[in-house]
């Protein structure tokens, strides 16, 4: 089922627009879910941060957060979308709500980063941070390679700068593994629960059947009878 954002929309809105207003205090707002429906409802905002932001995200929910950062690079407003998936999540869940990723990121659009979390070590503040920082510095290393040549990291190969590296692409697949593994989970639901569905319409259209073919030959019985018993009295 489809993500409902028009329930509670004015609210939703009206929070998103405080983040990305540079005159705001406001530079996170966290959305959830309406208990077990597909509503959105606003959960929480602040002023604090992403310190302040990720405290507030709870191992048993699936949410969207929407945080206004510092590009450490530049100093300028950049936006930052995670979608967190809790580790207490039933998986049934995660697999749903795994397609109203694309659906919340249309809603919060403009953001520069994306970090797909199921746990506290995957929004870690100063992390996100360096993940926005590489962000602007590929463009800005695009227009100005000799700036990129001076930001690079030094080091013989197989430094410990790259095993780093190395040990986050593999988290980062891993991530994006169980997003796929969760979409094409929610496929599969959706394919079984339409065979239940039609498997159950034709089980009633065939008893439907089977009775107005029993009630027309009891009819049929009945009508005999009383010609009979017509007949009998002539």
């Amino acid at each position: 089922m489809a993500v409902n954002l028009s329930k509670n929309g004015a609210a939703l809105t009206a929070a998103y627009e405080e983040v990305v207003d540079g005159k705001s205090d406001t530079n996170w707002v966290l959305f959830t879910y309406e208990g077990n429906n597909n509503d959105i409802r606003l959960a929480e905002k602040g002023a604090g941060g992403l310190e302040e932001m990720v405290e507030e995200l709870n191992s048993g929910k699936v949410m969207y957060a929407f945080c206004r950062v510092q590009d450490p690079n530049s100093g300028l407003p950049k936006y930052v979308l995670i979608n967190w998936t809790g580790e207490g999540v039933k998986d049934s869940r995660k697999g749903l709500c795994a397609n109203h990723v694309s659906a919340m990121a249309n809603f919060l659009k403009g953001a520069h980063v994306t970090v797909n979390a199921r746990a506290e070590e995957d929004v870690e503040p100063d992390a996100i941070l360096d993940k926005v920082a590489k962000a602007s510095g590929a463009n800005f290393n695009f227009h100005k390679p000799t700036q990129g040549y001076r930001d690079a990291p030094r080091g013989p190969v197989g430094s410990v700068y790259r095993k780093i590296n190395a040990v986050e692409e593999i988290q980062q697949t891993k991530k994006d593994d169980f997003w796929g593994q969760a979409q094409r989970d929610e496929e599969v639901r959706q394919r079984e629960e339409n065979q239940r569905a039609e498997q159950e319409r034709q089980r009633l259209e065939r008893e439907r059947r089977e009775m107005e073919e029993k009630q027309a030959k009891e009819r049929e019985r009945k009508a005999k009878e009383r010609a009979q018993q017509i007949e009998q009295e002539k």
